[in-house]
């Protein structure tokens, strides 16, 4: 789908703040209030906006020890990559979970309250998952940047 200048402004405001209604994205953007629920229903109609949620502040509710886990795993069989990829999926602790290139197969995202619960999690949740060969953590120090905002150019 081609997205025009209208479409990308309005995917702008969203990503910025979506409970903003429907009267004020039209006053931003001068259009109707019918035009922008148009142009909103299409966008989720085509995939482009995916869906809502709220984002919570980890601090506030006790939850910001972040650490990056990178694991290899002990070969690269259909089954041992289906299989961890379906494991990791149900654990709640992991926010993010990439496969990727390079040195390790996956990189985690894990969000935890502190180091004891980051060792909990690794001695009976992470490891409790066949075929890891390895892993490697990184401990976040400071954020830096963060943002869910996808560039729309």
């Amino acid at each position: 789908m081609d997205l025009d200048v209208i479409d990308k402004q309005l995917l702008k405001l969203l990503q910025s703040d979506s409970k903003q209604t429907n009267k004020e994205l039209s006053g931003k953007l001068n259009l109707s209030v019918t035009a922008v629920y148009e142009r909103i229903k299409k966008l989720e109609r085509e995939g482009i906006i995916d869906h809502y949620a709220a984002l919570v502040n980890k601090e506030v509710v006790g939850q910001d020890f972040v650490a990056f886990c990178h694991i290899k795993l002990i070969q690269h069989s259909k089954e041992f990559v289906t299989k961890f990829e379906r494991e990791i999926t149900k654990l709640q602790e992991v926010l993010e979970c990439y496969h990727v290139s390079g040195d390790y197969d996956y990189i985690l995202k894990v969000v935890v309250e502190d180091m004891e619960t980051y060792r909990e999690f690794m001695v009976n949740k992470l490891t409790a998952i066949s075929h890891i060969g390895s892993t490697h953590t990184t401990f976040v120090i400071n954020e830096v940047k963060h943002t869910t905002v996808i560039p729309i150019a």
